[in-house]
This record gives structure tokens, C-alpha cells and sequence, in this order.
């Protein structure tokens, strides 16, 4: 079952340079009991998309200009701010970039959790007390009781992620936004974060979004994946589909810029970057806006002047290309 569908979701940010299309049209669903992985390179729009549904954009400049966000059956974009805050923390949570900065470093952590349970269910002191200790120990840091008197700079970047998710576990939410989780973390933390994340999910049988820039991170958590290129989706697919049959020579850059390994050895040989950079999306290109950075490009087929839609190319596998990946061999030399 859908609990979040989002349909032609378009946020623009109106500066004084010209409207900048952070996110220019995207359709998605996030099932429940589901991970949906949002993953692309710097400023393709993952992170806007997250504020967008949270109804977080900066305003001004940011404006959601067109779409629709239903979450269980209600259309957020219309929601007022003061709706917005009765379903932000208890039916729709957020864990936010960067562990390092995300908690208030002058307050408690037994404020910080406690006070999402005071404002969306009015707990008791000391009832709030007692399910924050229950919460830190969920997400295994040790000596719950004790740290909750703690301040944020008392904790490692891997502990201030796990109240982080605390934080966002506190209301129960069935739908959890994991924005770069991993982000500062060493490898080994990460993995530990990650396992946590799919331990949470499963137990509270949430659907849950995570959005990065590591295609690691969606190959390990992620049942679908979506992948976003200069404010669209360019190709979206089941995970293991989408690694073993990949369509778009975006998501081939991407996967091609991954360390291959073979046994216990890294494969000999550079790993391949993805030449010049992304449009600038005050005036993205008319056509296929990875068209510029593209090796199968085509002038002949309106790759640079004729913008694709994002089609089917098999069931649940859709890409925005003129040339996927099974079509090549129909490009003129």
C-alpha cells in the first residue's frame, strides 16, 4: 500500500539571477513497509525534494509552484504551517544531513527528544523521561538513563546520528526521511547506521526514503531506486534491476565510477569520471539535460533540443532517454 505518492512535484526557488528549478517535475510513490532510494551527485535536488515534502523550503525564495504531495490520502501542498507541524514528527520524520549540526548544541538530550513527545502527545515529565531512555536504547546507545543529561558535544558523529534517529522514532512515523545518513561517518560507523536504519524499519514496518550520492548505500538499503540528474528523474527501477540492467548513461556514469572488486583486490585499472559538469538550472538545456555531459548524444535525434519523457522500457523499470541502454545498437553512427 502507497502511503506517500507524489505526483509532478515542481519547487522553484525565485532569486534575483532568475528561477532556479531545483525540482522540476517529479512522480514517485514510497510504499509502506518499503525503501525508496533517492540517489545523485551534488545538487541534482534530492535534499529539496526531502525539505519539499517536509514543508521546509526556505519561503522565500523557495515556492512549491506545481504538484501534488498526498500523504495517506491527503495533499500536503495545501496543507498551512500550522498543519504541516501536527504532521511533521508524529506521521512524517526526518533524519537530517549532518549529525555534527543537526542537534541543538546548548540543550540537554532529554530535552530534545522530550519535547517532541510533549508537543504531539502531551506526555507527562517523567513519562516523557521514561520513553526517551526506551528510545536511545533502541537505537543501542549504552546507558540510556545516564546520557540523556548529556549535551551533544559529549557524543561521537556515529552517537549524535543513532539521537537523531531517536528523535525521528519518537512519534512512531510511517514515513521515515533519511537525508545522507552516512554523511561525516566513518565506513565502519556507516555501516552500522545503515543496519540500524533497516533493523527500525522492518520493526516498525515504516517506509522510508533514503536519499544519497552513494550508489553503495541504496544497493544496500533501498528496494527501488530513483535517480535524479538536474532536478528530474532520469531512471527509476527495483534495485537489483536497476544494478544489473542499468539504462540511462547517467546511472552507467554512476555505476562506472564505482571501485570494482575482484576477490580480495581492487581491479586494475581508473575509475571512470563523468566529464564536464551539471547545466545550470535557471536555464537548463532544452533538450536532455545530461545531453552535454552524454558519450551517445545525437543531434540527428533531438537529444539536445527535444526534452525525453520518462518512459517505460519494461514493467517497473522506467529512464528519460532517447538512447537507454537495450536501444544503442539503433543510434546512427
Amino acid at each position: 500500500m502507497a502511503i506517500l505518492e507524489v505526483k509532478d512535484l515542481r519547487t522553484h526557488f525565485f532569486t534575483r539571477e532568475g528561477v532556479v528549478k531545483a525540482v522540476d517535475g517529479i512522480s514517485f510513490t514510497v510504499e509502506a513497509g518499503k525503501t525508496l532510494g533517492i540517489v545523485g551527485e551534488s545538487g541534482c535536488g534530492k535534499s529539496v525534494t526531502a525539505l519539499s515534502l517536509m514543508g521546509l523550503i526556505p519561503k522565500p525564495p523557495a515556492r512549491i509552484v506545481e504538484g501534488s504531495v498526498n500523504f495517506l490520502g491527503r495533499d500536503l501542498t495545501t496543507f498551512s504551517e500550522r498543519q504541516l507541524e501536527d504532521v511533521r514528527g508524529r506521521e512524517m520524520a526526518m533524519i537530517f544531513q549532518d549529525p555534527m549540526t543537526s542537534l541543538n548544541p546548548t540543550l540537554r538530550i532529554k530535552t530534545q527528544i522530550t519535547e517532541v513527545l510533549d508537543r504531539h502527545y502531551g506526555y507527562s515529565k517523567d513519562d516523557a523521561v521514561r520513553r526517551a531512555v526506551e528510545l536511545l536504547e533502541e537505537v543501542q546507545i549504552p546507558r540510556a538513563a545516564e546520557r540523556l543529561r548529556d549535551y551533544p558535544h559529549r557524543f561521537s558523529g556515529g552517537m549524535r546520528q543513532r539521537v537523531m534517529i531517536a528523535i525521528a522514532l519518537a512519534c512512531s512515523p510511517k514515513l521515515l526521511i533519511a537525508d545522507e545518513p552516512t554523511t561525516a561517518l566513518d565506513v565502519t560507523v556507516q555501516a552500522e547506521i545503515l543496519d540500524l536504519l533497516e533493523e527500525l524499519r522492518r520493526e516498525h514496518e515504516m517506509g522510508m526514503m533514503i536519499i544519497t550520492h552513494d550508489m553503495g548505500v541504496v544497493a544496500e538499503t533501498a528496494d527501488e531506486v530513483a535517480v535524479m540528474y538536474a532536478g528530474q528523474i532520469v531512471e527509476q527501477a527495483e534495485t537489483q534491476e536497476l544494478f544489473d540492467r542499468p539504462e540511462h548513461p547517467y546511472t552507467e556514469a554512476l555505476l562506472g565510477a564505482l571501485p570494482q572488486l575482484e576477490g580480495e583486490n581492487v581491479r586494475e585499472g581508473r575509475l571512470r569520471s563523468i566529464p564536464g559538469r551539471p547545466p545550470d538550472l535557471i536555464a537548463p538545456p532544452p533538450g536532455c539535460r545530461f545531453a552535454p555531459r552524454c558519450p551517445h548524444a545525437n543531434l540527428q535525434d533531438g537529444c539536445v533540443d527535444q526534452l525525453p519523457e520518462l518512459r517505460p522500457i519494461r514493467p517497473g523499470h522506467l529512464v528519460r532517454s532517447r538512447h537507454p541502454a537495450g536501444e544503442r545498437q539503433m543510434v546512427p553512427a
